[in-house]
């Protein structure tokens, strides 16, 4: 992408970030002496007509919205280049994926924030669109002058009409926040889609976890004991496989979460998520709290089932800068939107990533036999010292030893005996030629002894 300093008469201060089809950037009306969200099509799919419509579909659908609870589109317009741009309102808070870098949220807080979003959602429906693709990532929050938070809906790329959505043949949506009815090509969609991604984003706001598959989610509180049976009972009835079963509409969950958050009462500190966070702050970390940290921290974005070469799979993430080939058989599920170091004990960010197994629902799961890679990047602190520090007390430590390979040196520590039967790597690279970054943080669980760690190492490449 060539350098922009300006679009339009947007001055342009930093990117927000990039995706599969464009980039957002912060800028500045200097006429109107506000901030703005700039979002431009990416070069490499400009001369595709079928993804320009696309583009320009998506703020059509948000200006037709017309609705406070969804990102305003404020003009539209065309680059020198003849890629299409649109100016939206600039949500200053991040997003509720931020908000679960520090780890799931207090119970009150996250069912008004997944009722808030469940509004937006329904003004959506309201006016004649359904969303597709509700997660964290695409929940925006703005703060108005008076300090009060307001919840935005955004990233209307797999919107469509709820007529359209009625006779729809290709599958969409994201793994963990998408029905069953949108995962297989054929199937007509409602607004009851949006009403399962809805209950997905209240399941992790509460757990700090992505459910697993349609029909397989583990009962919430499981993971948070604290959590209130009608407030589990609220979650698993949106996320029921069977449409006719949910929510009937996105109004009456959030009527729901809002009646439950009222009968929560107050703040209700969580002594079990208070000692999760204390064990993230230490240099030992327990293996089930760094899974539970990584997992976390990414976004499952799509279920594989690519070839690879003979018998591997190449798998990237979502901007691309990570790549790396792993055994075919373990390809079936990525989480491939980043990470944030802290989970290492490294400084807070958010930085490429991801996580592939055969199963990602058991990833956390100790007990669970499963076979996947964690790679994640990291621009500062010091991951070789990090992983050195690390000890699991569940396992049986078998020994270190150095790497060198594919433009890569570093080193592996090895753990078998693990409560799932199987073994756990974990690694530390820095480039063979000297540079101090970037530095790679890449973790193996293989359930039959230590052999795929070497050749998936060789295999990274990070740009």
């Amino acid at each position: 992408m060539h350098s922009l300093e300006r679009i339009g008469r947007y001055r342009l201060e930093r990117r927000l970030g990039t995706g599969a089809f464009a980039t957002v950037w912060l800028a500045h009306d200097d006429e109107l002496r506000a901030p703005v969200a700039v979002k431009v099509l990416a070069e490499n799919w400009a001369h595709r007509l079928d993804i320009r419509e696309r583009f320009l579909s998506e703020a059509r659908l948000l200006r037709r919205a017309g609705s406070s609870r969804v990102v305003q589109v404020y003009d539209i317009g065309e680059l020198p280049d003849g890629r299409p741009y649109f100016v939206m309102e600039y949500a200053d808070g991040g997003t509720l994926a931020d908000l679960l870098a520090d780890g799931p949220l207090p119970v009150p807080q996250a069912l008004r924030l997944t009722a808030q979003a469940a509004r937006s959602a329904a003004a959506l429906h309201e006016a004649g669109i359904v969303h597709r693709d509700i997660k964290p990532t695409n929940v925006l929050l703005h703060t108005a002058p008076d300090g009060a938070r307001r919840v935005l809906l955004a990233d209307l790329g797999l919107a469509k009409s709820l007529a359209q959505a009625s006779v729809l043949t290709l599958a969409a949506g994201s793994a963990g926040y998408q029905p069953p009815e949108q995962a297989e090509p054929g199937e007509g969609i409602d607004a009851r889609a949006d009403v399962y991604s809805l209950g997905a984003v209240g399941y992790e706001l509460v757990t700090g976890t992505v459910p697993g598959p349609p029909g397989k989610v583990v009962p919430p509180r499981r993971l948070r004991p604290d959590l209130g049976e009608n407030v589990e009972r609220a979650l698993l009835r949106a996320l029921e496989p069977d449409r006719e079963r949910r929510w009937p509409a996105a109004q009456a969950f959030a009527a729901e979460l809002d009646r439950l958050a009222a009968d929560f009462g107050g703040a209700h500190p969580d002594k079990r998520l208070d000692a999760v966070r204390g064990r993230l702050n230490v240099v030992t970390l327990s293996l089930a709290a760094l899974l539970a940290a990584a997992a976390a921290a990414v976004t499952v974005t799509l279920v594989l089932h690519r070839p690879g070469g003979d018998d591997t799979t190449k798998v990237k993430d979502s901007t691309g800068r990570v790549t790396v080939e792993v055994p075919a058989g373990w390809a079936r599920e990525v989480r491939d939107s980043g990470w944030d170091p802290r989970a290492l004990g490294l400084p807070a960010g958010h930085e490429a990533g991801l996580v592939v197994a055969d199963d990602l629902a058991k990833w956390s799961d100790l007990k669970a036999t499963v076979d996947g890679v964690f790679v994640g990047v990291s621009e500062h602190g010091d991951v070789t010292a990090r992983v050195d520090s690390l000890t699991h007390a569940d396992c049986h430590e078998a020994g270190s030893r150095t790497f060198t390979g594919a433009g890569w040196q570093g080193s592996i520590r090895t753990w078998t005996g693990c409560p799932d039967g199987g073994s756990v790597t974990e690694s530390a690279l820095r480039r063979a030629d000297g540079s101090t970054t970037p530095q790679v943080y890449v973790q193996v669980r293989e359930r039959d002894g230590d052999t795929a760690t070497p050749d998936i190492l060789r295999s990274l490449r990070v740009t």
